[in-house]
Order: structure tokens, then C-alpha cells, then sequence
């Protein structure tokens, strides 16, 4: 919540997490049951204060896996708040890059003109939105998980070995300095 707020206090146009993937579901049940159940409590306590702060919820992925009752509140949260124009806070559920290019590239070969970039990219999760500049990969971990692969072609990646229930405001402000002071090319020379 704090991160949240304080990205679109900041200006964070778009910020995306990465809640559950289609391979969490080879997890426990019990630690399944109690994931879905952290998604109903989160979604019931907080829907209402980001839909007043004009936040827009959409969730990436497939979502019908989920119990009735997290699809339903997830579903309703993208309905509601589609319009609001601040921050996109997009929330990976039962969400897998390669399932999700896989799908986009399955979707736009039924379209006129077949697969092209334009009609590939519609079918993303996250058409419409900008691509990845930041990723955080909290954790130590160094590595992407099969998270938005194609989306993060060209973005930064910083990993602080911070858990995220432990990644405070603080901890995010110096990742996003340390991001500033990145000189992106984007493929080109550096800039003298």
C-alpha cells in the first residue's frame, strides 16, 4: 500500500507487481488458499481508497482460475475503476510471459494481416500501456520469472536483496535513484 501511494504521489505512471504466476499454482494448497485469501482481504480493504485516488486496477493474466469469489472481486475492481486516469496498477494474477505471448501471438493470427507488431502487442495483458523501464526483483534473486518478458525488452533492472514485505518507501526511493542515474541507449551508442 505504502509503495503503491507513494508511486503515484511521485508520478509512476504505471506500476506493475507480480502476485501470483501460472506456475504458483504447483505450490501447497494450503499456501494457495492462503494467497487467495490475502487477494480477497486486499481487494475488499483497499478497492475503495485507490478507486477514490483515481487509481485504474487491471489485472494481467487469467484470472478465471482463480475461486469465484477473488475472480469476481478482480474483475469488478477492472470494471470499476477502467476509467480512472492516474496511476495503472497492474497486478499479475495467474500470469506467465510466455502463456501471455503465446496467446497474443495465437489472437493476432486470426487478424487481418496476420502477426504483425501492432496486432501482436493489442493482445498483450498490458496493451495500452508504456513498456517496462524499471524492473525490481526483490530478494536477492536475480533473475526475471517469466515476468513480462516481452515488456521489458529494454528495461533497468535492479535486484536489492530486500524481501518485499520488508521493501519499505525508503528502500524504493533509492531504487528509483539508482535508476535515474542509468544512462539508457535503448540499443544506441552513449551519448558523449
Amino acid at each position: 500500500k505504502e509503495i503503491i501511494r507513494f508511486s503515484s504521489d511521485v508520478g509512476v505512471k504505471a506500476l506493475s507487481l507480480y502476485a501470483f504466476s501460472t506456475e504458483n499454482w504447483a505450490r501447497p494448497k494450503t499456501e494457495i488458499d492462503a494467497l487467495c485469501s490475502l487477494f480477497v482481504e486486499f481487494f475488499n480493504r483497499e478497492f475503495d481508497e485507490l478507486n477514490e485516488n483515481n487509481v485504474c486496477i487491471r489485472a494481467l493474466g487469467d484470472t478465471s482460475k482463480f475461486p469465484t469469489e477473488v475472480d469476481r472481486l478482480i474483475r469488478n475492481a477492472n470494471q470499476k475503476t477502467k476509467d480512472n486516469t492516474g496511476l495503472k496498477l497492474n497486478i499479475a494474477m495467474n500470469y506467465g510471459s510466455r502463456d501471455e505471448i503465446l496467446r497474443a501471438a495465437r489472437l493476432a493470427a486470426e487478424e487481418p494481416g496476420g502477426v504483425t507488431r501492432e496486432n501482436f502487442e493489442k493482445h498483450l495483458y498490458t496493451a495500452g500501456l508504456p513498456d517496462v523501464d524499471l524492473l525490481i526483483r526483490t530478494g536477492g534473486e536475480e533473475r526475471v520469472s517469466n515476468f513480462l518478458l516481452y515488456q521489458i525488452s529494454y528495461a533497468e533492472f535492479v535486484f536489492p536483496k530486500t524481501f518485499w514485505p520488508d521493501f519499505t518507501q525508503e528502500r524504493y526511493i533509492e531504487t528509483l535513484k539508482t535508476f535515474s542515474e542509468r544512462s539508457r541507449r535503448f540499443g544506441g551508442l552513449e551519448k558523449p
